[in-house]
C-alpha cells in the first residue's frame, strides 16, 4: 500500500457519509483528499441500511439537505455508471390516534412552508394507495409523492467512484491508528494497512466519519463525539405473489415501517427500550457482520405487523436481520468543526437516517470546510452542542436505549427525555423539588420547568393541546406580570473573560461597545462576517480587566468555542465558571420591594438602574445582582456562590411570603419573553439571520472602528432589508403555536414561525417569524392581512414590529 505523504483532508471512515464528503470536497477542487477505511467501503452500517429517502425533516435547513440528497442520488448513476437504485415511490405515514393525526396535520402545514409536496389523505385514500393494508383503526395520514428509496451500498459506492474520478484517493483495509498533534491542530495521521504497510499523512484537515466508531475515533483525535451503537432489527419476507411497487409506509404508532423491494416486503422497527451494543468497544474484526437474532425482542412489533399487513401471516421470513447503528443523546447527528481543535471535523451519529442525510450532509460540510464558515444555519447538528460528559459509557447506554424509540414516538411539544436524568443539578434543586418543581432536562441540567400544586401529579401529560401544566404556567405567568416570582437560571452559561486585553478582545467579537464602566451590563451578539448571529449574550463588566459573558445553557460550549477560536493574540483568559454560582431571577412589579427587605443595599433607579450590576449583602451572605430581564418586568438576577445559594433561596422565600412570592418555571420565562418579542437564539436568531433583519440593530455599535461583521452591518444598512422579524398574535384565543407554522400574507405563504408560545397576558398564542420585505416600508409590511396555518386551519393574526406587550419597555425600567 502506498499513500500520499500529505493531503489537504484525511477522512476517516468509508461509509456513505465519508464517501459523500470525499465526493463533495473533490467537486470543490480538493483533489488531494485521502479517505481511510479500516475494512471495506460500506462494511459498518451503510450496507444494511433500509435505504428510505424522505424529504421532510423537522426544520427548514434539515429539509433542504434531505431534498438535496434526493436530487444527487437521482443523477449519480449517469455520472458514475453505478446504479443507485433510487426510485421516487412516495411515502405514506398513517395515524392510529387523534394525537398522531394532529402531529401529521401540523407536519403537513410545516411541509407547505418548506416547499415540500405533501397531501393530507383520509383512510380510504391510504387503502387505495396501499391495498394490502388493514386500515382498522387508521384515522388518516399524509402522502409525500416525491419521497423515495434506494440501494444504500451502491449509493455509497457511486459517491466513492465520483470522488475518485475527481482525484480523491480511497484506501480500503487501511486503518487510522493514531495522530500527531501540535497545539490545537492535528498535523499527522498515522495509518496501517492489512498488507502490513504503514505510514503517516501530513494533513491540513482531519474528518471523523467513522460512524459507530465515531466516539473512539473522536477520542483518538482529542474530541468529544457522544454516540453509541444499538441493535436495529428488520425482517424481509419471502417473495409475495402479486406484490408490486408500493410507497414506503410508516405506522409510527406501531413502531413500524414497510418497504417493498423486488416483490418482497421489509418490516423494520424503532422500538421503545432499544438494546445498546458493544458498550466495551466494537470487535476489531467487525465487517459486514450481523448480530444474534433476538426474536423475543422483535415479536411485539411483528405481532402488530401481522395484524396490520395480513399477508405477512402466510409469507415466509427470508431474512431476520439484526445490525448495529449509531445513535446520539438527542437524536440529531453531529457535523462541523470540533471544539478544542482547529482542524478536526466530524460527520457521524446519523440515528438511522444516514442514507437520506448523506448527500446533503456531505455537501454542507464540504462547503463549510472550503469557506471556513457554515453555508447556512446548521445549529441543529453542530457538534459544538455536544457536552463532554455525554461520552460517558453509562450515560450513553441509558440515553440511547430511549432515543432510538423516540424516532417513531409522538413528537409532542415540550417532550422530555426520561433516561440518563439527574446528572447536573443547580444548588437550588432540592429546595425547588420540595416545593413541587417538575423538572425538564437540557444539556444534562435538571431545570424546574413548572410547579405542581399540592396533590397534583408531578409529571408531564403530553398532547398537542393544552397540557396538564397549562393552568400552572398561567398562574406563574400572572405572578411575574402582577406580583413577584423567582425562577432558577443557574444552568445558563457563565464565561469569565479576563486579562489585559479583555476589553479589546470583546470589542472585536461583540457587536456592541464593551468600553463601559465597571458594573455595566451590555446586551450584545457575536456576529459572523455576514452579519449573522453566532451567539446572543449579556456581558457584564466586573472589573477593569474582567467580564462575565452569560449565555443560554444549550449554547454555552458553542459560545465558549467561538470565543476561543477568535482569541488570537489578545492577552485574555476564558474560564467556564457556570457551576460556581447559582442564579435566581427575582421578577415582577414587587421585585424591588422584596429585594429591599432582604438586603440593606440600594435598589433604586438612581443607584442600580436597568443594565447595571452591584455587589450586595443578602440575608447573612453576599451576592451580585444584575438588573436585567428576559421576561419584560422589573427584576434582578441574583448571582450567589454555590456555597451560599441555599441560604439566599431561604432568605428570599421566607421574606417573600409577605409579597405573595411565587415559584416559577422556565416554561413561563418563555411565555413572557414571547409576549415581549424577545428573541430566542437557535429559533428566532441564527447564524444566517442578519442582525439588522432580526431587529437587533440597536445592539450593534458601528462607531467602533473594528469588529467581526461590521462591514456586513454597514452594507445591509446601505442596501436595505430583505426580510424582517415580526411578532404575531392570534385573534382566536384557542389555538396553540409552537414553531414552523406557515405564515400567510394576503393569502400566500411567505414564511414560517421561528418560535411560538402562549401569551397569557395578551390572551392568545404568540409567534415570531420572518417575512420578506425587500423595497417595502414598515407601514406597507404591516398593512397586509396575516394568517397562521395551524394544522391546516388558517387563523387570523395581528402582526407587529414592536413588542405587543409594553412596547416602550417602561415596566423593566420603573
Amino acid at each position: 500500500m502506498s499513500l500520499p505523504a500529505q493531503a489537504r483532508a484525511v477522512i476517516i471512515g468509508g461509509g456513505v457519509i465519508g464517501c459523500s464528503l470525499a465526493y463533495h470536497l473533490a467537486k470543490l477542487g480538493w483533489t488531494d483528499v485521502v479517505l481511510l477505511e479500516r475494512k471495506q467501503l460500506t462494511s459498518g452500517t451503510t450496507w444494511h441500511a433500509a435505504g428510505l429517502i424522505a424529504q421532510l425533516r423537522a426544520t427548514a435547513n434539515m429539509t433542504r439537505l434531505a431534498k438535496y440528497s434526493q436530487e444527487l442520488y437521482g443523477r449519480l448513476e449517469e455520472e458514475t455508471g453505478i446504479a443507485t437504485g433510487f426510485r421516487r415511490v412516495g411515502s405514506i405515514t398513517a395515524a392510529l390516534t387523534a394525537e398522531r393525526h394532529e402531529e401529521l396535520r401540523r407536519s403537513a402545514a410545516m411541509a407547505r412552508a418548506f416547499g415540500v409536496e405533501i397531501d393530507e389523505i383520509d383512510t380510504g385514500e391510504i387503502a387505495r394507495k396501499y391495498p394490502h393494508l388493514n386500515t382498522d383503526g387508521v384515522l388518516g395520514g399524509v402522502y409525500l409523492p416525491r419521497d423515495g428509496q434506494g440501494d444504500p451500498a451502491n449509493i455509497a459506492l457511486a459517491l466513492a467512484k465520483g470522488a475518485r474520478q475527481s482525484g480523491a484517493v480511497i484506501a480500503e483495509r487501511t486503518k487510522a491508528t493514531g495522530v500527531t498533534a501540535d497545539g490545537d491542530r492535528i498535523t499527522q495521521v498515522h495509518w496501517q494497512a492489512e498488507d502490513g504497510t504503514s505510514g503517516s499523512i501530513a494533513a491540513e484537515h482531519v474528518v471523523n466519519c467513522a460512524g459507530m466508531w465515531g466516539r473512539e475515533v473522536g477520542a483518538m483525535l482529542g474530541t468529544d463525539v457522544p454516540l453509541q451503537a444499538c441493535e436495529h432489527f428488520y425482517i424481509v419476507s419471502e417473495p409475495i405473489q402479486g406484490l408490486t411497487q408500493l410507497p414506503v409506509l410508516r405506522v409510527p404508532d406501531e413502531c413500524a415501517y414497510y418497504k417493498e423491494d423486488a416483490g418482497k416486503l421489509m418490516l423494520g422497527a424503532f422500538e421503545p427500550g432499544a438494546k445498546p451494543w458493544a458498550l466495551q468497544g466494537i470487535p476489531q474484526d467487525f465487517e459486514f457482520d450481523q448480530l444474534p437474532e433476538d426474536f423475543d425482542h422483535f415479536e411485539p412489533i411483528l405481532e402488530k405487523a401481522v395484524h396490520r399487513m395480513p399477508f405477512l401471516a402466510s409469507a415466509g421470513i427470508h431474512t431476520f436481520f439484526n445490525g448495529p447503528e449509531s445513535f446520539t443523546p438527542d437524536n440529531a447527528y453531529y457535523m462541523g468543526l470540533c471544539p478544542g481543535r482547529a482542524n478536526v471535523w466530524v460527520a457521524a451519529g446519523f440515528n438511522s437516517i444516514g442514507i437520506q442525510s448523506a448527500g446533503g450532509a456531505g455537501m454542507a460540510l464540504a462547503q463549510w470546510m472550503n469557506d471556513g464558515e457554515k453555508p447556512f444555519d446548521l445549529g441543529d447538528v453542530d457538534i459544538a452542542r455536544a457536552q463532554g460528559f455525554q461520552t460517558n459509557r453509562s450515560y450513553l447506554a441509558a440515553r440511547v436505549s430511549e432515543t432510538l424509540g423516540l424516532l417513531y414516538a409522538d413528537h409532542f411539544p415540550y417532550r422530555q427525555k426520561e433516561t440518563a436524568r439527574g446528572l447536573r443539578r443547580s444548588p437550588f434543586h432540592d429546595r425547588l423539588a420540595q416545593h413541587g418543581a417538575v423538572f425538564g432536562e437540557l444539556a444534562g441540567w435538571e431545570r424546574a420547568n413548572w410547579f405542581a400544586r399540592p396533590g397534583q401529579e408531578r409529571r408531564y401529560r403530553y398532547s398537542w393541546g393544552r397540557q396538564n401544566w397549562f393552568d400552572n404556567a398561567a398562574a406563574e405567568h400572572h405572578a411575574i406580570r402582577t406580583g413577584v416570582a423567582i425562577y432558577d437560571m443557574s444552568s445558563f452559561g457563565k464565561l469569565r473573560v479576563e486579562g489585559r486585553d479583555a476589553e479589546a478582545f470583546l470589542n472585536h467579537v461583540c457587536g456592541a461597545d464593551l468600553s463601559v464602566p465597571v458594573g455595566r451590563i451590555v446586551y450584545t451578539q457575536f456576529l459572523n462576517a455576514r452579519g449573522g448571529i453566532e451567539a446572543d449574550v449579556t456581558v457584564t463588566r466586573l472589573t477593569e480587566t474582567a467580564y462575565l459573558v452569560v449565555t443560554p445553557a444549550a449554547t454555552r460550549r458553542a459560545d465558549e468555542t467561538w470565543l476561543r477560536r477568535h482569541l488570537g493574540d489578545f492577552n485574555a483568559v476564558i474560564t467556564d465558571v457556570t457551576a460556581g454560582e447559582g442564579v435566581l431571577a427575582v421578577m415582577g412589579p414587587k421585585a424591588r420591594d422584596l429585594m429591599q427587605v432582604v438586603s440593606p443595599n440600594d435598589f433604586s433607579n438612581a443607584s442600580n438602574p436597568f443594565g447595571t450590576a452591584q455587589r450586595i449583602e443578602i440575608g447573612m451572605g453576599e451576592a451580585r445582582v444584575h438588573r436585567v430581564s428576559y421576561v419584560g418586568e422589573l427584576g434582578w438576577e441574583v448571582y450567589v456562590g454555590a456555597d451560599m445559594a441555599c441560604h439566599v433561596f431561604d432568605t428570599l422565600w421566607q421574606a417573600g411570603q409577605d409579597f405573595g412570592l411565587t415559584l416559577a418555571g422556565l416554561h413561563v420565562m418563555d411565555t413572557c419573553r414571547a409576549e415581549k418579542a424577545f428573541r430566542h437564539f437557535g429559533h428566532d436568531i441564527t447564524c444566517e439571520d442578519h442582525v439588522l433583519e432580526a431587529g437587533l440593530g440597536f445592539a450593534v455599535k458601528t462607531a467602533k472602528p473594528e469588529f467581526i461583521g461590521r462591514d456586513a452591518v454597514l452594507a445591509k444598512r446601505e442596501a436595505g432589508l430583505d426580510k424582517r422579524l415580526l411578532q404575531f398574535l392570534l385573534t382566536d384565543a384557542e389555538p396553540l403555536l409552537y414553531h414552523n407554522e406557515p405564515v400567510l400574507r394576503d393569502g400566500q405563504i411567505v414564511g414560517h414561525l421561528s418560535s411560538g408560545a402562549y401569551g397569557h397576558t395578551l390572551g392568545g398564542a404568540v409567534g415570531l417569524g420572518y417575512v420578506p420585505c425587500k423595497g417595502e416600508t414598515a407601514d406597507q409590511l404591516l398593512s397586509s392581512s396575516y394568517e397562521i396555518d395551524v394544522a391546516g386551519t388558517r387563523v387570523q393574526a395581528r402582526a407587529s414590529l414592536k413588542p405587543l406587550y409594553d412596547p416602550k419597555s417602561e415596566r423593566v425600567k420603573v
